[in-house]
């Protein structure tokens, strides 16, 4: 059974973090769109909170993927995590036309958020370079 538990955590890494990875590769390939995103919701400096964003997107999902420093990275997202869901996904706010696509992002960044509080809980896993 450890073997299975060992696999999943493995599992749940990548996929868990996959979706930062990828989040933070489109913030870099879109960055003009990524700025003016953090520009509209008012917020000073878009370019070095954008940079900022794919800093934390990009390292953190390596980091966790590769099970190294993972209750770093785990800590990171959990405050990232806190600080953009209601700012960029505020449902409550949104234009009725937006109000469920918004709700939809909400929770999953909320789900998102209780995996990472799983993985500073209990760590990556057998399978990671901490444990190497």
């Amino acid at each position: 059974m450890n073997g299975q538990k060992d696999w999943a955590a493995l599992l749940g890494r990548i996929l868990l973090a996959g979706i930062f990875v990828m989040s933070g590769f489109q913030k870099i390939t879109g960055f003009d769109d990524t700025v003016g995103s953090i520009a509209d919701k008012g917020l000073p400096l878009p370019q070095v909170l954008a940079v900022i964003a794919i800093v934390i997107e990009c390292a953190g999902g390596i980091a966790i993927i590769a099970g190294w420093k993972t209750r770093w990275a785990a800590v990171a997202f959990i405050v990232f995590l806190i600080v953009i869901t209601p700012i960029f996904h505020g449902y409550w706010s949104s234009p009725p036309d937006q109000m469920m696509e918004q709700q939809i992002n909400f929770m999953k960044n909320v789900a998102i958020l209780g995996g990472v509080l799983l993985l500073l809980a209990f760590g990556p896993g057998r399978y990671s370079v901490d444990k190497a």
